[in-house]
């Protein structure tokens, strides 16, 4: 006999339900199949009953042990708070262990960021003379104006592109919609690949989506963090670049040159302006800078 992992399907359905992304699923999922197979290996629990939070202490502590990296440790406790608290909820187990512990929290980090230079490097990788390379640069330029995320990005439809204003509808976390802009670069490169690329990539102009593969099916957030890292390499930029690290970049910029953290906020679709509000830290270094070079004190 052992621990019911089908609950841990049911929960993750009950989670896609509340709004939650498909990569958060996805991870969720793993990280507590994970801990399932910890109980079961080391402490040959078969109800979810008799979870402890000695158990759970112990859980952790193995996490950095094996010195795994701390947003990790902190999305698998967040993992776990949430499965608990859904356990409970669903009158599967009587108590929560989880609320008899405190754990570490996660120490914010700064996201990283591109500079504009970086941008113009990796823009500028794609060969224009290919139909692949018109595509790339069409995402490229499509993700600098926006700051979409990349499951956004993927999930884009033709009904969602509105190239006479120059706008796009999108559908977000937790189905909710906004609208944001394309710029002027983004919007020819956009031009380029429908008029060239995407006639050829959809010959029978069946799919509703706008970025497609050369087998004419919707790019995956996979195949797009595998083109991105790529194109990267080619480069020359010698950073980790994530298709988050490229919307981190663009509230960093729009933050840099004066546009209102309000709008930055609508545009990104965050719900809390504290998300956004990270970026002012992140201009500090410009700020810190700028006030070197301009008070007569600040350096000797």
């Amino acid at each position: 006999m052992s621990l019911d992992k089908r609950i841990i399907k049911e929960y993750i359905i009950d989670f896609s339900r509340e709004g939650a992304s498909e990569n958060s699923c996805i991870n969720y999922e793993l990280d507590l199949i994970h801990y399932a197979n910890f109980l079961i290996e080391i402490y040959r629990i078969v109800h979810w009953e008799n979870i402890s939070a000695d158990h759970i202490r112990h859980y952790v502590s193995l996490l950095y042990d094996e010195g795994k990296e701390a947003t990790t440790i902190s999305r698998k406790i967040s993992a776990l708070r949430s499965f608990h608290k859904y356990l409970k909820h669903q009158q599967i187990v009587e108590t929560n262990p989880m609320e008899k512990i405190s754990l570490p929290k996660k120490r914010k980090q700064l996201p990283r960021v591109l500079t504009e230079d970086d941008i113009d490097d990796i823009l500028a990788v794609p060969d224009l003379n290919t139909l692949q390379g018109i595509r790339d640069r069409a995402i490229l330029e499509v993700m600098y104006a926006t700051g979409l995320r990349v499951s956004e990005l993927c999930d884009l439809k033709l009904s969602q592109v509105h190239r006479e204003a120059a706008t796009v509808n999108v559908i977000g976390k937790g189905n909710k919609e906004r609208i944001t802009l394309l710029g002027e670069e983004a919007l020819h490169y956009l031009n380029m690949y429908y008029n060239l690329v995407r006639p050829v990539y959809d010959k029978d102009n069946l799919s509703a989506y706008v970025f497609l593969n050369r087998r004419g099916k919707p790019f995956t957030r996979q195949g797009i963090w595998k083109r991105l890292k790529e194109i990267v390499q080619e480069s020359g930029v010698d950073k980790h670049v994530t298709p988050h690290t490229i919307r981190h970049s663009v509230a960093t910029h729009l933050l840099a040159n004066g546009m209102d953290l309000r709008m930055i906020q609508e545009l990104l679709g965050h719900e809390h302006l504290e998300t956004t509000q990270i970026y002012t830290h992140i201009d500090m270094n410009k700020v810190t800078d700028d006030y070197t070079l301009a008070h007569p004190h600040a350096k000797k």
